[in-house]
């Protein structure tokens, strides 16, 4: 047999591939002596935690590696072709047409300023293909079989008239536009909630089936790998650990990191918890908001309700979780109670004062008792100062000299886990949960009564996540703290919060202790977020 084509039945056969980091990274190579088949009409998970390699191997079918990283050996073989011998005319030719690929974001991989239709037209005209009256009828016919909402009038839309899960499915249309054979989908899952996710998955999995299509799904969610996979290849360190079925991987796993991994999962079933009995240390009451948008000579404004009535108590010690799909309120209820967006109605009570009422320096001493986490740490990290200069910048802004700021940094640091040396570091110079520990850091600098995680695990792989979790379980324990948990992953509310508000269009539609709601729901919709949670099937065996 021809050793330069790829054998029967093989889509794309990756062979000894080693891509290499550049000089002063953590390891020599950022993928080193990976082999793998993907089997046409098959869907192939790629496992690992952050920095094991996965989307590296991702990004290298396609071409799409960073500057930094360059080739240092092996060979990726399409047909008859080498993808990596390609040159710039072979990859243009090969991107869509043969391999196309789904990104994590599709706010970020969407052009802002190009309406749906005409990116998904823009896929026909890079290869010179249809007419342009063709290809606005194929872009609403590629929105109809995604299940975009009046396709018609979606293509005439911007990206940010799309709901997450809608410009999902845009982008998973674009990269079907020209009948690829491979589909490399990279994370994209990940930001979205559970309801929306389980949508998604079930639309790549109808197409794959429906088209006879090779995918390469890449994820750190072993839930959704019980939902899609055929076949699971588990990376570590940029090397292969484990391969094989997914039922097999899943349920008898060989590999001691494998087995890790698997036990990371937050299960859901929430562990027995005592009410806490502490005092009140935040008193919500009719928080309601209204936002207005849109509207001008010829169309009426239209408005989205955030938050409807919304009222709830938090406990000192007490941990509440706030769940709902995107849209349901939950980031808006944790900004209005930071007093980072205003109320149109309603209280905030912290202890025994109104933070509604204040304005000035009674705000911002008040906002020293009340500290948030949010979701991107690298984001919310300022890129230009040290981790000793964003740890102590709070208690300095109120009056703690620099001398005992610093004192407490490194003493919060050995708390997260990090060492003094980190003080003297960059944001950049962190992996994604180190800078959440930083980030848990700086909330605790000012030793605040209230912690808001918003989304604080949501980007982490499950190994760093129950780290993380275990981490604010420990700190809330040692600090009597109270923390106000928004997430849209129930398997972490299940493990953290003490009692869970779901949400849905702006109010709270059910209250329950955690064990309570997992064990009986009672609204419809709570049921409906419990069915679609990937993996329950797993659960349940």
């Amino acid at each position: 047999m021809d050793q330069a084509l790829t054998p029967p039945g093989v889509a794309v056969a990756v062979r000894d591939l080693r891509l290499a980091l550049p000089h002063g990274g953590d390891r020599p190579n950022a993928v080193d002596g990976v082999s793998f088949d993907l089997l046409a009409g098959e869907i192939l998970c790629l496992v690992g935690e952050s920095g094991s390699g996965k989307s590296m191997c991702a990004h290298a079918l396609m071409g799409l590696l960073p500057k930094a990283v360059t080739v240092a050996g092996g060979s990726i073989r399409l047909g008859q072709t080498d993808l990596l011998a390609q040159d710039a005319a072979g990859w243009r030719d090969t991107r869509g047409r043969r391999i196309a690929m789904v990104f994590q974001e599709p706010m970020t991989a969407l052009n802002p300023l190009m309406r749906i239709g005409d990116q998904m037209a823009e896929m026909f005209e890079a290869h010179g293909l249809l007419t342009p009256r063709e290809r606005r009828a194929r872009a609403v016919a590629l929105a109809r079989e995604v299940g975009l909402p009046d396709p018609e009038g979606i293509v005439r839309a911007y990206p940010h008239q799309l709901s997450g899960g809608q410009r999902q499915r845009a982008m998973i249309a674009m990269a079907l536009a020209l009948e690829p054979a491979i589909l490399v989908a990279d994370e994209p899952t990940t930001a979205l909630d559970v309801t929306t996710q389980a949508q998604i998955l079930k639309l790549i999995r109808d197409l794959q089936r429906r088209r006879n299509m090779a995918v390469l799904f890449i994820t750190h969610d072993f839930g959704v790998v019980t939902d899609i996979a055929d076949r699971v290849l588990v990376l570590r360190q940029g090397r292969v650990v484990e391969e094989g079925p997914a039922a097999a991987v899943l349920g008898a796993p060989r590999e001691a990191y494998t087995q890790a991994l698997l036990a990371a999962v937050p299960a859901m079933n929430p562990p027995a918890r005592p009410a806490p009995d502490g005092p009140k240390t935040i008193e919500v009451a009719g928080l309601s908001k209204t936002y207005v948008t849109g509207g001008g000579w010829w169309r009426a404004p239209r408005t989205v309700a955030a938050a409807r009535d919304v009222s709830f108590a938090l406990r000192r010690g007490e941990t509440l979780g706030l769940v709902g799909e995107s849209g349901s309120g939950k980031s808006s209820v944790a900004r209005l109670v930071m007093r980072l967006i205003e109320p149109d109605l309603g209280t905030v009570r912290l202890g025994d004062t109104d933070l509604t009422r204040l304005n000035g320096e009674g705000l911002r001493q008040a906002r020293s008792r009340i500290q948030m986490v949010f979701q991107d740490p690298f984001a919310s990290l300022n890129p230009r100062r040290t981790v000793g200069q964003i740890i102590t910048d709070g208690p300095v802004a109120h009056g703690v000299s620099r001398f005992d700021a610093m004192e407490r940094a490194v003493r919060l640091l050995a708390l997260v886990g990090l060492d003094a040396r980190a003080l003297e570091r960059f944001p950049h110079e962190f992996s994604g949960g180190q800078r959440q520990r930083i980030g848990i850091a700086r909330a605790l600098a000012l030793e605040p009564e209230v912690l808001v995680a918003d989304e604080a695990v949501s980007a982490l792989d499950v190994s760093v996540q129950a780290q993380v979790l275990t981490l604010l379980e420990d700190l809330k324990a040692r600090f009597g703290l109270s923390m106000l948990f928004i997430t849209h992953d129930l398997r972490v509310a299940a493990q953290i919060c003490d009692r869970i508000a779901v949400m849905r269009r702006g109010e709270i539609v059910e209250l329950k202790t955690a064990a309570e709601l997992f064990a009986n729901p009672e609204h419809p919709y709570t049921r409906d977020l419990l069915a679609a949670v990937p993996g329950r099937a797993r659960d349940a065996a």
